[in-house]
């Protein structure tokens, strides 16, 4: 068991080289802030922005993961999403990618939430 408990952090591959990308546009920009260099700032700038359309395009790809919880099987950041070519509901970057895959997300019923197992307290 992790410290944050039983629970799916929603770790995906779209989200960690997100993540990474905005970080290290941040480090680039912040250095260029610091050493007054407004290409270095815009450099940086130009890299989180980079990130956004990764993890967007990673997330649409099948690497991230819809909204709310997912089975337990689906929890390692490594798998992908088998539904995402279809989009997913309630899902702005699916409906941001075009009219057939808003279409198809908003004709599926949203994934019914998933309760955790009681504990039997052994």
């Amino acid at each position: 068991m992790s410290a944050h408990g039983h629970v799916d952090m929603g770790h995906t591959v779209a989200g960690w080289t997100g993540t990474a990308l905005a970080v290290l546009g941040s480090a680039v920009a912040g250095a260029g802030l610091c050493l007054s260099s407004g290409t270095a700032l815009w450099l940086g700038l130009a890299l989180v922005a980079a990130a956004g359309l990764t993890t967007w395009l990673l997330h649409l790809a099948g690497w991230g993961k819809p909204s709310g919880p997912r089975p337990e099987a689906e929890w390692d950041w490594r798998v992908r999403d088998t539904a995402a070519h279809g989009g997913h509901p309630d899902c702005l970057g699916c409906r941001m990618s075009g009219g057939r895959r808003a279409a198809a997300a908003a004709g599926r019923p949203r994934r019914a939430a998933l309760t955790p197992a009681p504990d039997t307290g052994a």
